[in-house]
């Protein structure tokens, strides 16, 4: 809600960079997912070894 009216003042502001904006956004968005599919990987693999490393010390109930 706050960027859709973030929006609206820079369209009531400069309208063309406003729809310029609004046609790259979805252009940008796109370009960055797999960097965001990157992340989201190296996060969850990080997460495994973590657990790996944990898993004896939960296993005794070591905290």
């Amino acid at each position: 809600m706050l960027n859709f009216l973030l929006w609206l003042i820079l369209f009531v502001i400069c309208w063309p960079i406003a729809i310029i904006a609004l046609i790259l956004y979805p252009i940008v968005w796109l370009l960055l997912l797999p960097f965001r599919l990157l992340g989201l990987a190296v996060d969850i693999s990080f997460d495994l070894v973590r657990n790996i490393f944990r898993l004896p010390f939960r296993i005794i109930g070591m905290k």
